[in-house]
């Protein structure tokens, strides 16, 4: 299980951001084929066929040859091993479709956007984006990732269909640690515990008011003057997400977004642009594309006031006050956590930072955001870190904290007690791991599948090769 895991981390990688170019061409090779039968076969064999889905041989080796580039090891990802991952790949997108399970293009085109916006800021121009992946247009780069991320998007659905629901009760985590042999129990690596305090730069009511009135201004001129809002967007908006593309988002009542955001958006009506209204962002105007049923086209403009240097100072003399005040032990961390901290999520238990992935209070050190740990890997018992100001990674307004490590647990065995949460989610892996295998099972069975007789004598983990 965890080889698999291993190498569906490697090829996802590879496949979505940093990836082959190769492995979308199904649909080519579908509509080819009839065309040139045997020049087709003769020059790029087929590997497998699931349902309306070819694997072909070149998708294999081009995607291992990325693979290698960027590191991954020939025992962690062989022909073989690469082979079943694209067909398990394929059997979830080809029953995401006969299920409904649908994706828009709106949606694929959205993610592939932000993909397209990533690498451009990694290497620093679409032109050596293009060099990178031998690509001679951004239409013939687009179409690629489109089909790249169609795919995934659809797998993604259907794997989430099939173990969303999952669950495991506290008697089936006790039954799991059970059978672990005490020999074979898990090791936990150093961890710790981290307590944060909070100051957000206040913005004057008078900056608030500028971006008010510049965006009634915008809103004004696309409805008098039919001004174009996607080049306002584009002019204007501070959103690095959909300013490149008029500020343009496909969105659902599940798309991830913050409910004010939502609210508005879906309480206008189709051609209507809102009144700016305010979200942690910043404040926004939004105008409506297209309602497609639940979802919605949309076009926004985010513009953020301007923080004064003043507040910016007076937010970091602040934090330094406090940090003095509990090293003279007037209060203690937790207690001007909850006092003084500007972090809702956090001052109501004491400034505890939790985990984004398990929302445990412990932070393994192998595994910490390595931003957080640089921050941290130098305090001692009972030091409080200097004010550090730190932009928001989603585009709201800077912060300054103080961070003090509140526990450290070193290296151990699994305890049921201790460990509790890890293990429940080991557990749950576990029990979604075996729904999966039922599932996939179930669908060779039931579909159409084909192993190219070059790869049948491969030792796969799923019955791909069916008895003839």
């Amino acid at each position: 299980m965890n080889s698999i895991r291993k190498i569906n981390h490697v090829i996802l990688g590879a496949m979505i951001l940093m990836g082959s170019s190769t492995i979308a061409q199904e649909q080519d090779s579908v509509q080819e084929a009839p065309r040139k039968p045997t020049m087709r076969l003769k020059v790029d064999g087929i590997a497998a066929v699931i349902g309306d889905y070819v694997i072909l041989d070149s998708d294999i080796e081009k995607t291992l040859i990325d693979l290698r580039n960027q590191g991954a090891s020939p025992e962690d990802v062989t022909r073989c091993s690469l082979l079943g991952k694209l067909m398990e790949d394929r059997m979830y997108a080809h029953q995401a479709v006969q299920d409904s399970l649908l994706v828009s293009d709106d949606e694929v085109n959205a993610t592939s956007d932000r993909q397209i916006q990533q690498l451009i800021q990694q290497v620093g121009s679409m032109e050596k984006v293009l060099e990178f992946y031998k690509k001679e247009t951004i239409e013939d780069f687009r179409l690629e990732l489109y089909e790249i991320n169609k795919l995934q998007m659809l797998s993604q659905k259907m794997q989430q269909k099939i173990v969303g629901e999952i669950e495991v009760t506290p008697e089936e985590v006790r039954q799991f640690f059970n059978r672990i042999p005490e020999d074979e129990r898990p090791v936990f690596g150093a961890e710790l515990e981290i307590s944060q305090i909070v100051k957000i730069p206040e913005t004057p009511e008078a900056e608030k008011q500028k971006v008010i009135d510049k965006l009634r201004q915008i809103k004004a001129d696309c409805e008098d003057n039919d001004a174009s809002f996607s080049v306002k967007a584009i002019l204007y908006s501070q959103d690095p997400g959909s300013k490149s593309k008029g500020g343009f988002y496909s969105m659902s009542r599940e798309t991830p977004f913050v409910k004010e955001f939502k609210d508005v958006a879906f309480s206008l009506q189709e051609g209507e642009i809102s009144e700016p209204f305010e979200t942690t962002f910043g404040y926004h105007i939004i105008y409506i594309e297209k309602i497609r049923g639940q979802e919605l086209d949309l076009r926004h403009i985010l513009i953020q006031p301007e923080i004064p240097q003043s507040e910016i100072d007076k937010a970091r003399a602040e934090l330094d006050s406090i940090r003095r005040q509990i090293q003279e032990g007037k209060y203690t961390f937790a207690d001007a956590a909850l006092n003084f901290s500007d972090e809702k999520e956090t001052k109501f238990d004491g400034g505890l930072l939790r985990n984004p992935i398990n929302f445990d209070s412990k932070f393994e050190l192998t595994k910490m955001d390595p931003t957080l740990y640089n921050q941290v890997r130098n305090l001692k018992d009972n030091e409080i870190s200097q004010p550090i100001l730190e932009p928001d990674p989603r585009g709201g307004p800077p912060k300054f904290k103080i961070l003090k490590v509140t526990n450290r647990f070193d290296e151990h065995e699994a305890d049921f007690a201790r460990d509790y949460l890890k293990i429940q989610d080991l557990a749950l892996k576990e029990k979604q791991f075996k729904a999966i295998k039922e599932w996939m099972a179930e669908k060779i069975e039931d579909t159409y599948v084909s192993v190219g007789a070059a790869n049948r004598s491969c030792d796969f983990s799923n019955d791909w090769v069916k008895e003839q």
